[in-house]
């Protein structure tokens, strides 16, 4: 089994910021479909990051990939995530848990912010 893939954001106390989290992971999931991937939040709404490892775990993942969905390697990306997943760990001896770098700055999402700025210029 490849590792399991734990998506991680802010939280937010709005139920379609969160869903859009969700939207994501069905879109790896559709891409990976090898993959476990499930979501969870560093606060404000659950998932926390604490059950989202241990839904991955319960799945049959004895590797976790914990990916921060933020621009940039601020506190959450660099601090936050990486101190919650190491916490998480703790409670699944056996589990290697390692955090990737969030998905910003990437040649990626330089071209949706292209694809973005069009549309609106299209809507004018």
């Amino acid at each position: 089994m490849k590792p399991a893939l734990l998506l991680v954001d802010h939280g937010s106390r709005r139920a379609e910021a969160n869903a859009a989290l969700d939207a994501l992971a069905e879109l790896v999931r559709a891409a990976r479909p090898e993959r476990v991937v499930r979501t969870a939040h560093m606060e404000l709404a659950p998932p926390s990051v604490s059950d989202g490892l241990a839904a991955c775990v319960a799945a049959g993942a004895r590797e976790v990939v914990v990916v921060p969905v933020f621009l940039a390697r601020g506190s959450h990306g660099a601090e936050d995530v990486p101190r919650l997943a190491r916490e998480a760990a703790e409670r699944h001896p056996g589990v290697s848990v390692r955090v990737a770098e969030p998905l910003g700055p990437h040649p990626l999402l330089a071209e949706i912010a292209l694809e973005r700025a069009a549309a609106a210029e299209r809507a004018d």
